[in-house]
């Protein structure tokens, strides 16, 4: 059977992401980095300016996106509405955190499901040459938005989980490893990938206005708990969950979510500043899908990134 033969990969990048594409860049020799001129009028609408646009035709390109806020969203449309334009045999657009997936849900008339809105933008991204457009996401908050998209671009879902498999085969090995889960949701998505793990479920009870996490399976007693979910915002409930754990008699708690979003400086409270802190969270991974929050947390314990430069490298030959 004849092997598929590499492609080599032309791959620009929003300026947020530039130090991701530079890791992207050195784990591949097939992937050479490309430049935009990032420029703005004078009344704050893009200026842009894609250089060697002519070298595009008939290449491989790729987009590493960064939608961190609606000011940057605009401007990387109109970069990726443009880039298959120029003839290239191919695009990938690489956006590792989708940033409206937990507002993909309409529970009473007048909510607005911006996760929809968003799939229907990227939809609308011109086909090229070679066809619809791959579109590369990692942990999306909810599987069923892959039918958000329509049939002109193709969800590549992507998962951080084996970035951490790795990193808890490094701990000391008198660590018994016990992986957790905030609530069903998490457990759902992600015990598959983790299943030769122990595993802790908790959930959430309401009592009266109080909602309280308590654990619904497992046994932590005793064990290095590793809480597992997709993406953290104010952190309340992994705090939550590991007080519950250490109450249960876990040995030390740890966290990993591939999305540090941690709006308004959330990851704050999970900086180790004295004794106790440290015994909040042994360890916080997250991976280098929201590059803002990466360069907040630079050698803060108990934080530690681990970088999806590889996987992204990978996605690129799919």
């Amino acid at each position: 059977m004849e092997r598929r033969q590499k492609k080599q990969v032309l791959l620009f990048y929003c300026v947020e992401a530039e130090d991701l594409a530079r890791k992207v860049a050195a784990q591949s020799d097939l992937v050479q980095l490309q430049s935009i001129n990032w420029r703005s009028f004078d009344d704050g609408f893009p200026n842009l300016f894609i250089k060697n646009a002519h070298d595009i035709r008939g290449q491989h390109v790729a987009f590493l996106a960064s939608f961190s806020s609606t000011s940057v969203i605009f401007e990387q449309l109109s970069v990726i509405y443009a880039l298959p334009m120029l003839f290239a045999a191919s695009f990938t657009v690489v956006l590792p955190f989708f940033p409206t997936g937990s507002f993909e849900r309409i529970e009473e008339e007048g909510d607005v499901a911006t996760a929809f809105t968003l799939a229907r933008m990227l939809s609308n991204t011109p086909i090229s040459r070679g066809g619809p457009t791959s579109l590369v996401i990692y942990d999306i908050h909810a599987l069923q938005e892959r039918f958000y998209f329509n049939d002109t671009i193709l969800p590549v879902f992507e998962t951080g989980i084996p970035l951490l498999k790795q990193r808890l085969q490094q701990l000391p090995k008198s660590d018994k490893i016990v992986v957790a889960f905030p609530d069903d949701g998490a457990w759902k998505r992600f015990h598959k990938l983790l299943d030769h793990f122990p595993m802790v479920i908790c959930n959430k009870v309401r009592e009266g206005d109080k909602r309280i996490v308590r654990i619904k399976e497992g046994d932590p007693a005793g064990c290095h708990v590793v809480i597992v979910d997709d993406l953290v915002q104010s952190g309340g409930t992994l705090i939550e969950c590991q007080k519950v754990l250490a109450a249960h008699g876990a040995a030390k708690v740890s966290a990993y979510v591939t999305h540090g979003v941690f709006p308004k400086r959330s990851w704050e409270r999970f900086v180790h500043k004295n004794e106790e802190s440290e015994k909040a969270f042994a360890h916080f991974w997250i991976t280098d899908s929201c590059p803002n929050t990466v360069n907040a947390i630079a050698s803060k314990a108990p934080f530690e990134v681990l970088s999806l430069a590889g996987s992204i490298a990978d996605a690129l030959q799919i």
